[in-house]
């Protein structure tokens, strides 16, 4: 029995010492690319208590502070990923075409072994979407990589605006119209969702705008309005309280739902893929819609079949604010290939293609003045590279989320890469001491049991 109760306090130590945590680290030597303020050789960079607090030469690291040595290397922002699924294990809710009032964040799953995979890559925020089988779909969540808690509130990023899910074309008119036999059937359907969706919303909150108005009036007899989830988070749209993140395609589409946005007075707006914003560059950036898009996906449904790898170019040269996504558990882990090939197609500048996965998906997160550069008083997340991170040759090194080094290539066992084996046996009274990779091992057990 004592064996069991050792093994339990470990457990729950390991719990309580991952728990958002936020370290002190110095990281000398290094070429840092502050994607803002150009480069800067041969340079230190202090992350004190998980913020960055002094950027220069010849620092020295608070005593009992761990210190990397970045000589040869490439210090750069933590890269970030505006569309991602990683941290779910369910993403559609498809039993309506609003379902406005779901939330990715009630189902995160922070031992997805998704996000340490992520970490490798030097991701250190993604955004964890629903799914696209909706008009509009839920609620989603921006995430921290700390992987190895049975916490979902540990990758939570505390404070970052709420984001909403919205899908035009195919995805909604195929499952609701086609798969139900309701609205939306074809893509006009899908803007009568919306447009009835904001009616009703706006009428839900004159509703309550009466009533307050009046409640406190002698002789007055209404009662509250009916407390309705999904309304009154389409009415925090409307009061520009959430950030719409739209799947998209077609160019008509793209145009339709900014035109939508126009008549109800929703400025908020990003477009996910966005395959054919190089038609609509112009008036993407007229209205302020930012675009996060793929690198060089097209073809693979009959709705995406027309679009150019010089896309993000191209929308950056007309001033949209885009950045590269991955949609995906694999390619999230080289992101800055996936950036690179905007040098290749459009030949943007070091800069502007590390833009792409660093401060323009934090615009579009509503968080770029905690992440996406290295600026004194942000948050301390950092990837380091042997090679440039833009180059083919490059090799993630370090990873850093909040001043905690929660990758490191020499160091960290390599079944931290893999699912565990629920066949295994781990006898967790072995560890006497419990560092960062026996949390890790010590909770990936808990796992096991989660089916």
């Amino acid at each position: 029995m004592k064996k069991y109760t050792i093994g339990f306090l470990l457990f729950l130590f390991a719990v309580a010492v991952n728990a958002q945590q936020k370290g002190t680290i110095l990281v000398k030597n290094g070429t840092v690319l502050t994607i803002t303020n150009g480069t800067l050789e041969n340079t230190d960079v202090l992350i004190k208590d998980g913020v960055i607090s002094k950027i220069g030469k010849g620092l020295s690291a608070p005593k009992g502070s761990k210190t990397i040595d970045a000589s040869g290397m490439f210090v750069m922002p933590g890269i970030i990923d505006a569309h991602s699924h990683i941290a779910l294990d369910a993403v559609n809710e498809a039993t309506s075409p609003v379902t406005a009032e779901v939330w990715t964040g009630d189902a995160l799953n922070p031992m997805d072994v998704s996000i340490y995979r992520a970490l490798a890559g030097g991701v250190t925020i993604s955004h964890a979407m629903h799914g696209s089988a909706n008009a509009i779909g839920g609620q989603c969540e921006t995430i921290k990589h700390r992987y190895g808690t049975v916490d979902p509130d540990v990758i939570r990023m505390q404070g970052a605006p709420r984001t909403i899910k919205f899908a035009l074309g195919e995805n909604p008119t195929r499952v609701h119209g086609g798969g139900n036999r309701i609205l939306p059937r074809t893509r006009m359907g899908v803007e009568a969702v919306f447009r009835n969706s904001f009616s009703e919303a706006q009428e839900y909150m004159k509703a309550w705008e009466v009533y307050k108005a009046n409640k406190d009036k002698k002789g007055f007899k209404g009662v509250a309005p009916e407390y309705d989830l999904r309304l009154e988070t389409l009415a925090d749209i409307l009061r520009g309280e959430i950030i719409i993140h739209c799947h998209s395609y077609r160019a008509d589409e793209i145009y339709m739902l900014m035109q939508v946005c126009r008549d109800f007075g929703i400025k908020r707006l990003v477009f996910q893929h966005v395959n054919e914003g190089f038609k609509v560059a112009p008036e993407l950036a007229e209205f302020g819609a930012m675009a996060s898009v793929f690198s060089d996906w097209w073809a693979y449904k009959f709705e995406v079949y027309y679009s150019t790898a010089y896309n993000a170019a191209i929308l950056t040269e007309n001033g949209v604010v885009t950045s590269i996504n991955s949609d995906s558990g694999e390619l999230i882990r080289h992101l800055y290939h996936e950036a690179g090939k905007t040098q290749k197609y459009g030949g943007l500048s070091d800069d502007q293609a590390l833009a792409m996965i660093t401060i323009n998906p934090a615009k579009q997160l509503g968080i770029e003045k905690r992440v996406g550069s290295i600026e004194e008083g942000k948050d301390g997340d950092i990837a380091i590279f042997k090679n440039h991170p833009l180059s083919i040759y490059t090799i993630p090194m370090y990873t850093i989320v909040d001043g905690v080094v929660e990758f490191d290539r020499q160091t960290d066992e390599d079944d931290m890469r893999i699912y565990a084996d629920a066949r295994e046996t781990i006898d967790v009274t072995l560890h006497s001491t419990v560092s960062h990779s026996e949390d890790r091992c010590m909770q990936n057990t808990e796992f096991l049991f989660r089916d």
